[in-house]
């Protein structure tokens, strides 16, 4: 089993302008309370997490309409190294794909910054993915789009597909090839996305499925 999210931290570093993640004491036992709590501030997009429709259409699905199924089930792990922008091509030479994709673009597995100068992918990319039938894309970068992007067009091409987005993950050190995906983000009502713990199975093999 593999552990694809990221560890939060209280020096997590998240997108430029967005809430710091804090995990701060609140009851404690040292000073007299029954139990030991904290309290817990963080963006809905820090670490590991899953963009919501809503998150980038006023009208889109917000976190608790997204069905749990588009997050569990058998996924392709793609290495796609060097490029600016992940192209298409690198689709190339599968026939077919399951309904789940994870791209591993270089992203090492801790931030101690925020990862500026990262590989998004190509909207091109997005929809040859949807016609292959992928309904979710993953990518280990913290945005299938630049840092400095206002129009945002893999999110828009994510939009006219339909496709599910997971930003932030862990592929560092995770071969090419397919796994089962168990992605559970928090489920926050209303919510624009949420962090998740997403971990990856081997899938079993023919004899082991006898």
């Amino acid at each position: 089993m593999r552990d694809l999210s990221r560890r939060l931290t209280s020096s997590h570093p998240n997108w430029p302008g967005d809430a710091p993640f804090t995990l701060e004491p609140g009851s404690q036992m040292s000073q007299g309370d029954s139990v030991n709590t904290a309290v817990l501030r963080t963006s809905t997009h820090t670490g590991t997490h899953v963009d919501a429709p809503f998150h980038y259409d006023p009208s889109g699905a917000k976190l608790e309409q997204v069905p749990l199924e588009v997050y569990v089930g058998r996924c392709r792990v793609i290495h796609a190294l060097g490029f600016i922008k992940v192209p298409a091509a690198v689709l190339e030479k599968y026939p077919s794909l399951p309904a789940r994709v994870l791209i591993y673009t270089g992203q090492p597995t801790h931030w101690t910054h925020f990862p500026t100068d990262f590989t998004a992918l190509e909207p091109d990319l997005i929809r040859a993915l949807s016609a292959k039938g992928v309904q979710l894309v993953g990518t280990d970068a913290p945005s299938v789009d630049p840092l400095d992007s206002k129009t945002l067009e893999a999110h828009r091409a994510c939009r006219e597909t339909g496709t599910y987005i997971l930003e932030g993950l862990v592929l560092e050190n995770v071969p090419e090839g397919e796994y089962e995906l168990i992605c559970l983000p928090l489920p926050l009502v209303g919510a624009d996305g949420a962090p998740a713990r997403a971990i990856l199975r081997d899938l079993p093999s023919a004899g082991e499925q006898a």
